[in-house]
């Protein structure tokens, strides 16, 4: 819409927003605001994804233990049974 499309009693007061305007406004700030949660929750996942593969190696780490323990305990259990 321009001004030579509006009559004498439509054109704006000065400083007042056309509804154009005002919905143009309303649509940057509420894509802002979309934009920012997006970031926010890309930054939540980051911090998940850190997290979850801290504890997968802990998880690794915990079970490779495991295995070694099972192995002494499997060794342990062939010597003693040797022995009897």
């Amino acid at each position: 819409m321009s001004l030579s499309d509006l009559h004498i009693d439509e054109v704006p007061a000065w400083g007042q927003e056309t509804p154009q305007t005002a919905d143009f406004v309303r649509d940057v700030i509420h894509k802002e605001t979309v934009i920012k949660e997006i970031l926010a929750s890309q930054e939540d996942l980051r911090t998940l994804l850190a997290r979850i593969q801290t504890i997968q190696k802990e998880v690794d780490k915990l079970t490779s233990g495991n295995e070694t323990l099972q192995m002494y305990i499997d060794n342990l259990t062939v010597q003693m049974a040797k022995r009897r």
